[in-house]
């Protein structure tokens, strides 16, 4: 009996200090995530009053300098995981931000913070880099410059204020006449980022600069309906947006800018011979340019006798590194457009668009918007655009 209960003393002793020791592990890695919240919080509310010291007396990380110019209208961290090693911690986070007047909704990205803890036992930030497979942010490469429009806002780095400047003019060139030829339904404003180089590019869109050689400007921001937007960017690529011309430069900003405007209707279900297609014929209607010379690549195809067969596929539009190829892929999706805008006419062209977006998946899509909108079919539709090709580029 005595052997019993002595065994069961201490196997109560042993689960008792189990259970403390548990408890106390958890409290402490709580209490490191808390602390690391509570300072980030506070580094956050700095951002959004612009108080350069409180900033810095919650550590170094990103230069206060670099972020001042942003006009943020909201700044937030959650801390996702602590990893405490004594007095250093790594800790990821996901930051949400907001650019004031502009954005409806934050950009939302992962943050990777590395930390240290002082005697009293303060944390404070080292670093403040982006996440693994997350993209830079524009502060990231240096002290963001701002220039404001009448309708646009222009974020760059290492760029005059000049140079921002014409960005500026050339986005509110490209607002009323994307509203003239979508509508009014959109925010009607747009911020343009400028890094200073292709790489720049690249490290805001998180790919490598192979990827968008070549490429003058891109548009970021998540497609379909939503009941409040995503944050919408056009990031240029200063290096090949520097070789256009002026009549060039104002149709990659106008292409770009329609992105903008008809994202909300933009779904899995708009294949991107259309909504690419769509953003050029808003960017050259204007323009003055004839079909021949705003589809060279295309008009040499014609020429050859080698017309396209098909509209072009989603694959058809990738960065291979073959330029003519996209080229002929954009310029196909531009004399469609141009095509329905020709025999449909314009608000027909709107409405098109607008009803293939209103599926939510591909198959079907395109076939009942041109059967309800242009009264036509598919294999129809091709014919018909094939002996467009003809008259127009031959």
């Amino acid at each position: 009996m005595a052997g019993r209960r002595s065994g069961s003393a201490l196997v109560a002793l042993v689960v008792l200090l189990v259970a403390l020791a548990g408890c106390g592990g958890r409290s402490a890695a709580d209490s490191a995530t808390a602390d690391v919240q509570r300072l980030l919080d506070r580094r956050a509310e700095a951002v959004v009053d612009r108080d350069a010291r409180g900033y810095e007396r919650t550590g170094r990380g990103t230069d206060f300098a670099d972020l001042r110019a942003l006009p943020v209208a909201a700044w937030s961290y959650r801390v996702t995981a602590v990893r405490r090693t004594g007095d250093t911690a790594t800790a990821d986070a996901e930051l949400r931000y907001r650019v004031a007047g502009y954005d409806e909704a934050p950009v939302t990205t992962g943050r990777t913070l590395r930390l240290s803890r002082d005697a009293d036992g303060r944390w404070s930030v080292v670093t403040d880099r982006p996440a693994k497979k997350s993209a830079q942010q524009l502060w990231d490469q240096g002290a963001v410059n701002l220039v404001r429009g009448r309708r646009s806002l222009v974020l760059g780095v290492g760029r005059s204020g000049q140079s921002l400047r014409d960005f500026a003019d050339l986005a509110d060139r490209a607002v009323p006449a994307v509203s003239d030829a979508w509508g009014t339904d959109w925010s009607r404003r747009v911020v343009l980022v400028v890094p200073k180089s292709l790489e720049g590019m690249a490290g805001l869109l998180g790919s490598p600069a192979s990827s968008y050689r070549g490429i003058a400007a891109v548009t970021t921001g998540e497609t379909g309906p939503r009941t409040r937007a995503p944050a919408d960017r056009i990031i240029v690529n200063p290096d090949a947006f520097a070789l256009l011309g002026g009549l060039g430069e104002q149709v990659v900003v106008t292409h770009e800018t329609t992105h903008v405007a008809t994202r909300a209707r933009t779904t899995a279900a708009t294949p991107l011979w259309l909504s690419e297609g769509y953003a050029d014929w808003v960017g050259y209607r204007a323009a003055g340019r004839t079909p021949v010379e705003a589809a060279p690549e295309l008009s040499r195809a014609v020429a050859a006798d080698r017309v396209p067969t098909a509209l072009p596929s989603d694959e058809d539009f990738g960065f291979t590194g073959d330029a003519s190829r996209l080229a002929r892929s954009y310029e196909s999706g531009w004399t469609a457009c141009r095509m329905i805008s020709d025999r449909w006419g314009e608000a027909r062209l709107g409405a098109f668009y607008r009803a293939v977006g209103e599926h939510r998946e591909r198959p079907g899509a395109v076939e009942e918007a041109m059967r309800k909108v242009l009264g036509t079919t598919p294999d129809a539709f091709t014919a018909q655009w094939r002996t467009y090709l003809r008259d127009q580029l031959g």
